[in-house]
This record gives structure tokens, C-alpha cells and sequence, in this order.
């Protein structure tokens, strides 16, 4: 399988940007000369005040100045996602709806969720990523991966790992790790991540793989310790954690990513006129300490990029899914 996450880089603009000046008859190219013209709707495929919400709101207040336009968040929570980015992929395709896509668009035809896939949209650009940190209690009788692997290969079957819900992104996560290392886990899911970290601190569970920022309290708190990083870096949230190809563990980089996009027929020069602009707002000091405040991971990959990156998780994931027989 391809390594799940590409490399941090980011285009030079100018050349993609340059199409905004065309003074064609065409369609594309009125568009995009004049665009934008009124406000811009962001759509976010989930509930206020998660992750996604959040990332969306600050990048969403950091764009207006580059767009000159303002950007309104909607909410559009349901179907693990599928309801708001149907509605994203469906809009009118001129640049004036934009959707916040996460990991979840690559995997739903092939959990049956949905007919919804990624080449029903145009990137714009890849903003954030989150890993999996495989996180247990404080007390737990292992403190690095190796010492949980080798109690799981002692107890096949017995150590109960905590999931976002059946076929989310932190099962495929577990699952990477079951598959990896040649143990044996049960699987367990909740209602997102933050019931299974409660359920873990309650002493419910033995493990999750939820991402840094969704145990980071804990972690301060003392309740709970990561033991590795599903990630080709260190989380900058967690530094001292090792990451498991440090621990001696070949394993994908699995993990949430956030990144937006808008309906496949939209006019080339207008997406580079957002790219331009969104990418510019991920790199302003506000935005990169909101995201640090929150935990969130910075990781931007310019929209040729983010296409080919999305094309590589689909494949990725459907060769994962296929394997759990979900």
C-alpha cells in the first residue's frame, strides 16, 4: 500500500493564479476575472464545535481579507459527513459554495455509506491532518509499543480498543495497528472519539487511536499516556511521543485530515483564485496559533496535490476496508 500521507509542500501560485486575467468570452474566464462578487458559503459537514467546525471558522475569518469578501459557516452535520459534502458536491459549481471535505469522503463508497466520492469535487487545498496516537491509562501495564504488543500477542483477543464507531477513520486506525504487528484486538465502538476516551479513562476500554488533540487533557491531567504516533513525523502536540515506525512498527500514516473543495465543474480560474487565497489565510500567524492552541495539525498541500493525495487514500482505504470485511 502507498504511504497515506504525502509530503508537506505548497505550489507557487502565480502560475495557477495566472488564469484570473483572461479576458475570454468563455464562461471560465468571465468568472474568474471578476470572481468574487458577494459572499462565499463554507460548508462544514459536522456539528458545531468539533475539530472540523473549528479549523473551518478560524480559516474562515482569516480568508475574508484576501477574498474581500465575507464567508459564512454552515453547518451541515449527518451521515458521517455525507449529508453536508452530498450538499457541497451537488451546489452550484461558481466558486460561491465551498466544503470543507475530510478522510471520510474516501471512504464511503466502499462502506456503503454513500455513492459520494472525491472526483465529484475540485480541491482547492489540504489544511490540517491529525494522526493516530494509540493512547491507554496512566496504570496500564505497558509503557511503550512494544510492551503492548508483546501483552497483546500474550493475550490475543483481550485487549478492547476504543473507536470513533464501526468503519471510522480511528477503526481503520486500530486495525492498521492489528494488522502490523500481527496481534489480535477487539474492537470496540462509541459514538466519536470523545465517548471512547471517556470510556477509556473510565476504565471501560484498554486503548484508543484517537488523534493527539482528543487526549490531550487527559494527557495534562494524568489519566492517560500515548505510546506512539501513527505518523511519518512526531506530533508537534506531543513531541516525546515516538512514532511507530520509530518504535519498530512498519505502518501507514493514518490519521483525519481536513481540506476544501467545490463541485468538479467549477471554473478553473476561479479555484486558483481560492486556492490562492485560502492558502495564503492557513499560513497567517493567527490561524497557525489558533490551530496550535487547539491541538490541530497544520499540514498544506496545494490543490494538484490534494487531488492526488485524496486518489491515494481512496485506494488505500478501500484495500483496508476490504481487508476488515465491513
Amino acid at each position: 500500500m502507498k504511504k497515506i500521507l504525502g509530503v508537506l509542500t505548497l505550489s507557487a501560485f502565480a502560475l495557477t493564479a495566472a488564469g484570473c486575467g483572461d479576458d475570454s468570452t468563455s464562461a471560465t474566464g468571465d468568472e474568474g476575472s471578476n470572481f468574487p462578487e458577494k459572499q462565499i458559503e463554507l460548508i462544514v459537514p459536522a456539528s458545531a464545535g468539533g475539530g472540523t467546525d473549528a479549523t473551518a471558522r478560524a480559516l474562515a475569518t482569516a480568508v475574508e481579507d484576501n477574498l474581500g469578501q465575507s464567508v459564512g459557516v454552515v453547518n451541515k452535520p449527518g451521515g458521517s459527513g455525507s449529508v453536508g459534502m452530498t450538499e457541497g458536491a451537488n451546489a452550484e459549481a461558481d466558486g460561491y459554495t465551498v466544503t470543507m471535505a475530510f478522510v471520510e469522503l474516501t471512504m464511503f463508497k466502499h462502506l456503503g455509506l454513500s455513492p459520494l466520492t472525491y472526483d465529484q469535487f475540485k480541491p482547492i487545498g489540504l489544511i490540517n491532518f491529525d494522526p493516530a496516537a494509540l493512547t491507554v491509562p496512566a496504570d496500564a501495564p505497558y509503557d511503550t509499543l512494544e510492551e503492548f504488543i508483546a501483552y497483546a500477542e500474550e493475550n490475543p483477543g483481550e485487549l478492547n480498543v476504543g473507536n470513533a464507531g464501526t468503519g471510522s477513520i480511528w477503526h481503520i486506525a486500530a486495525a492498521n495497528l492489528e494488522n502490523a504487528a500481527e496481534i489480535e484486538l477487539n474492537h470496540v465502538p462509541h459514538e466519536g472519539a470523545a465517548p471512547a476516551v471517556t470510556a477509556l479513562v473510565g476504565g471501560h476500554i484498554d486503548a484508543v487511536t484517537v488523534s493527539p488533540a482528543e487526549v490531550k487533557s487527559q494527557l495534562d491531567a494524568g489519566n492517560l499516556k500515548t505510546l506512539a504516533i501513527m505518523s511519518d513525523e512526531r506530533s508537534d502536540l506531543l513531541p516525546d511521543v515516538p512514532t511507530f515506525n520509530e518504535s519498530g512498527v512498519e505502518i501507514n500514516t493514518t490519521g483525519t485530515w481536513r481540506g476544501l473543495t467545490v463541485p468538479a465543474e467549477t471554473p478553473d480560474e476561479v479555484v486558483a483564485t481560492l486556492e490562492e487565497a485560502f492558502m495564503e489565510a492557513a499560513q497567517e500567524e493567527e490561524f497557525l496559533e489558533f490551530m496550535e492552541n487547539n491541538g490541530l495539525g497544520i499540514r498544506m498541500l496545494d490543490s494538484q496535490e490534494f487531488g492526488d493525495f485524496m486518489a491515494e487514500n481512496e485506494e488505500d482505504y478501500g484495500q483496508i476496508i476490504g481487508d476488515l470485511g465491513i
